[in-house]
């Protein structure tokens, strides 16, 4: 407690000496926009009563809006009314113009007030230079749509974020490594939030509040990662009525259940389940590739919510998850062309599950103090098992007889191969997290917050690979004046027996002057690792990640504009690579040897807030990535073992804009445009003559651009429109497909020559592929009775809608043993080549 007072005291210190500097500044009043609206239905209420913090009385329009004009130096509470509905009283926080009153039919709570009160420090908001946020709302329409809703594909279409593709939940945020984004459900860190092996996320849009996208110089209560955060808040049960939520399409079925308890809070339970199959007998009768699925792609899953308020300082609060998804497939073929007879057999099953359980308590001792504690535990397994045999017959070339014909058995025109290949792996992780938080508003602007964390992981695996490998025989080679190579079977093995304990606190202090002219975050933020393995253990260096953020609020109320403000923000970001967990005791490194990898970051970005519900967002931002951990697979003898470097680098920089038309009653939406420019080097492979010292990552896109489109003709008929354009990735450059000879030796040590065909292939900075053209229509129809709380909505979608496009030119495939080109390489896009449609309805009560 000493301390705390200690800094306390140097907290009005600083405050007195500010006013004394600056003086007395004079009160000043700001306008706002209040708007009344049913909270299931989320239609305006006319002629809703507001009984202002002054006494006055004011009538709500026919979109339920009323302006008020409340003091810039205080908070101050609002009253709303409606005939047939809870009264609800708003608690109007020092910043923000427009806000939303939500109130509820009249249930269990009748004439009594329901209490709405600002965010909490840390809960989800958008943010110049820090953060995105998305609202329950806005999730409905951009991520309730195709056959697969996911919170992911909303993210997806904010600016920063690269494109990656409809079945694809790891984007590059602004230059990042994608698999460098970290989501965290309710202050709990989740390791794999993925389904599909990172195809689509765990987050489903009706187990989700909001959603916020940090890739700024976001907070320091957050770390792990060096790209982007992801900020996932779960939804609140209702605490008076009881609410069914069922979701039925032509691929998944969602239910959703919550129930109040005794008025103090609730219990929500929500399951969903997904059935691939017909969507999968339609895409064998175009795709090839899709005709060896035995098992279609599924997702199972359970996730519950639980609250409970003991006393107006004192709540409780539980989540879940459990779920699970795999797919099977079996093929077997025979085909004959130009003397080439090839058989295939192929068996894979991939069976994945995770879950994790989180509770917390939340305890107001002092009205203006906010203490959390947080604690939790999560698993995630897997298991793949993956078997195939390739036998082909294949006749040589004329023009290799002419040259390596005597090195064959007199009167061989032809030879025979096996490639039989197979990898079986399972892998589990296990983790458990604890944090505490406390929130102290000191009064005079001056917020200080402080907090620690413990999060231990283990990583189980076992993996054992069989393939088959070419490389240059040098003997050979030298023997014969010609480059030769060798066949030979290669295995791979894994037994990962590791635990790590990570450890973390941070202090952040914040101010904001009474009339939002200017505010300051300033934030210091420690993460040490210690790595531990079954007989060995590495010590690593705790990473010091400072962070300050200066906000200015420029004008205020002129004209047109509502509100100018500039952002300025700085710091640094430490994460580890996952890479990192197959580490074992000959790997060589030693303690401090392993780094996590950094970034600092810095942004300069600007925010102007129109009449008529208009806001443009400007960003710029530079990026160093420095002691990034890589990895590299060599050849030992006949094993692939793997060789850590941790002195990768990186410089980024770039810049975002984004658009957006707040809610409105015909048409609201955004558009977004990101430019990106990010060079990666790894010191330890530039002796490799194929490879560059800078380069542009394969996940690379100059540009991006998004348009999120809204339109409402009718309150029972709503078009929802995203629309998007992204250049191309880096492309190699191929020569021409050329035949060389291969020495093949068997179990018996019998020597065969075969002929294969290849093309040297070298990286290039100015080679891209086609631009992507992503298009999903949603067209929705909605039934609702005014008077009851009933809500129906059947809709019909199509994603993907330009897939037929071939817009992504990538260079041609070709056979290895025939050396012919193979027609139609090029594809629309990294997915199915076919327009997705989709058809679903949702009611609720």
């Amino acid at each position: 407690m000493a301390n705390i007072s200690g800094q306390l005291t140097i907290q009005r210190f600083f405050t007195i000496l500010i006013l004394l500097v600056i003086g007395l500044i004079p009160l000043y009043a700001r306008d706002i926009e209040i708007t009344v609206e049913d909270t299931d239905l989320s239609l305006p209420l006319e002629g809703a009563r507001i009984r202002s913090w002054d006494g006055q009385e004011y009538t709500g329009d026919e979109e339920g809006k009323v302006l008020l004009v409340v003091p810039d130096d205080r908070q101050v509470v609002i009253h709303a009314t409606y005939p047939g509905y809870e009264n609800a009283r708003l608690l109007i926080p020092t910043t923000g113009t427009s806000f939303t009153i939500a109130l509820r039919l009249s249930g269990i709570l009748e004439n009594q007030e329901l209490v709405i009160e600002a965010p909490r420090p840390g809960v989800s908001e958008t943010k110049s230079g820090r953060s995105v946020a998305i609202s329950a709302k806005e999730l409905s329409r951009t991520a309730e749509i195709g056959i697969i809703e996911d919170v992911m594909t909303s993210i997806k279409l904010l600016p920063g974020v690269g494109y990656a593709g409809m079945f694809n939940a790891m984007p590059s945020i602004r230059g990042g490594t994608p698999g460098d984004l970290t989501a965290v459900l309710d202050g709990f860190y989740i390791e794999q939030p993925y389904h599909w092996g990172g195809g689509v996320s765990i987050f489903d849009p009706r187990m989700i509040q909001s959603a916020q996208l940090s890739h700024g110089v976001f907070s320091s209560r957050y770390g792990h990662t060096i790209s982007g955060l992801l900020e996932v808040s779960s939804r609140k049960p209702s605490s008076t009525e009881t609410e069914l939520e069922l979701g039925v399409s032509s691929s998944a079925t969602n239910l959703n259940l919550s129930f109040p308890l005794w008025g103090k809070g609730g219990v929500m339970v929500m399951g969903k389940i997904t059935y691939w199959d017909p969507f999968i007998w339609a895409a064998k009768q175009f795709v090839e590739e899709v005709r060896y699925i035995t098992v279609a792609p599924y997702i199972r899953s359970s996730a519950f919510s639980a609250n409970y308020r003991f006393t107006q300082d004192l709540e409780w609060t539980a989540h879940g998850f459990i779920g699970g998804d795999g797919v099977g497939g079996y093929y077997q073929n025979e085909s004959q062309a130009d003397g080439l007879i090839s058989k295939n057999d192929m068996d894979f099953s991939w069976d994945n599950k995770l879950g994790f359980l989180i509770t917390g308590l939340t305890f107001n001792p002092l009205p203006s103090m906010v203490l959390k504690a947080t604690a939790g535990g999560g698993f995630h397994s897997a298991a793949l098992d993956a078997r195939i045999q390739n036998d082909v017959h294949v006749p040589y070339s004329p023009g290799f007889l002419v040259n390596f014909g005597d090195h064959l058995e007199a009167g061989t025109s032809a030879y025979d191969l096996t490639n039989d290949l197979g990898d079986e792996m399972t892998e589990l992780t296990i983790n458990y997290q604890g944090r505490f938080d406390m929130d102290w508003d000191l009064t005079h602007g001056f917020l200080l917050a402080v907090g620690v964390q413990e999060l231990y992981s283990q990583w189980i695996e076992e993996e054992s690979a069989h393939i088959w490998q070419e490389s240059l025989d040098v003997e050979k080679t030298a023997l014969e004046g010609t480059p030769w190579y060798s066949h030979y079977p290669v295995t791979f093995s894994n037994d990962v027996r590791n635990q790590g304990f990570f450890s973390s606190g941070y202090t952040l202090l914040e101010y904001t002057s009474p009339q939002q002219r200017f505010g300051a975050e300033l934030g210091l933020r420690l993460d040490h690792l210690y790595f531990v393995g079954e007989d060995f253990s590495i010590q690593t260096a705790p990473a010091v990640n400072p962070r300050l953020n200066l906000d200015f609020g420029i004008l205020k109320n002129k004209g047109l504009l509502d509100s100018l403000s500039l952002t300025v923000g700085t710091g640094l970001f430490s994460s580890m690579n996952t890479n990192l967990i197959y580490i074992n005791k000959n790997s060589g490194i030693g303690d401090f040897d392993m780094k996590q990898s950094r970034s600092w970051t810095s942004i300069l970005g600007t925010k102007l807030d129109f009449s008529q519900g208009y806001s443009l967002t400007v960003e710029a931002y530079i990026k160093r990535v420095f002691d990034r951990a890589y990895m590299s697979l060599v050849t030992q003898g006949d094993t692939l073992v793997s060789d850590y470097q941790f002195d990768g680098e990186g410089r980024i920089w770039g810049f975002d804009l984004m658009l957006q038309k707040l809610e409105a009653r015909y048409w609201d939406g955004w558009i977004s445009y990101s430019f990106n420019h990010a060079r990666y080097r790894n010191p330890a492979r530039n002796a490799e003559d194929d490879d560059p010292d800078w380069y542009y990552p394969s996940f690379h896109r100059f540009h991006n651009l998004n348009l999120v489109l809204n339109i409402k003709p009718l309150r029972s008929f709503n078009v929802a429109v995203r629309f998007g354009f992204a250049s191309g990735a880096p492309k190699s450059v191929v020569g021409e497909v050329t035949s060389y000879p291969v020495l093949v030796t068997d179990a018996n040590g019998k020597e065969t020559v075969i002929e294969k065909w290849k093309r040297s292939s070298r990286y290039s900075d100015t080679e891209r592929d086609g631009f992507a053209l992503p298009l999903d229509i949603k067209c929705s129809f909605f039934k609702f009775n005014p008077q009851g709380k009933v809500q129906s909505e059947v809709y019909v979608a199509v994603e993907d809608a330009l897939a037929f496009l071939k817009t992504r030119q990538s260079n041609t495939t070709f056979n290895s043993y025939t050396g012919q080109e193979d027609e139609g390489s090029t594809t629309a896009n990294y997915q199915l080549p076919i327009p997705m449609i989709s058809l679903g309805f949702k009611w609720s009560y």
